[in-house]
């Protein structure tokens, strides 16, 4: 029960963290990526911000024997470069560009219910949905295995 508790105050002070910088905003990611008309530096301002939050929690965190609520970390054992992860990348920088959301923002957005979140998160779903399918073998596609 501790867990979930936990989970969901993180999950509430990220999501607040989405809004309070503007993230759930997608006229603000899409103005950062307009370099040559309305550009808006500040959500580099607030990847560098994560950036180094992330930099030293994880610094600080595995210093530990083990998490405080399980028994071992589950950190990535795989560190190579592979067609699925760039093309993954890729689909996710498009959905971003276009969209100007990314799963995240995409949730705090969700009760606004507006016309772009409305088209995107279900859009988003389908994707995910899609993604799993095809690693798990759907559509012919081959297992790959999850780390």
């Amino acid at each position: 029960m501790a867990k979930m508790i936990l989970s969901l105050v993180a999950g509430l002070i990220f999501g607040a963290g989405l809004i309070v910088s503007g993230m759930s905003n997608p006229a603000k990611v899409l103005n950062f990526l307009d370099l040559f008309g309305t550009w808006d530096p500040s959500l580099a301002f607030v990847m560098a911000g994560a950036v180094v939050v992330t930099f030293i929690g994880y610094r600080g965190v595995l210093k530990r024997p083990a998490p405080v609520l399980a028994k071992s970390f589950h950190l990535p054992t795989r560190n190579d470069i592979d067609a699925r992860l760039v093309s993954g990348a890729a689909i996710f920088g498009l959905g971003w560009g276009l969209g100007g959301f990314c799963p995240g923002p995409a949730f705090t957005a969700l009760p606004l219910a507006s016309t772009g979140i409305l088209v995107f998160f279900p859009a988003m779903l389908i994707g995910m949905g899609l993604a799993r399918m095809v690693s798990a073998g759907g559509f012919g596609g081959r297992q790959v295995p999850q780390s």
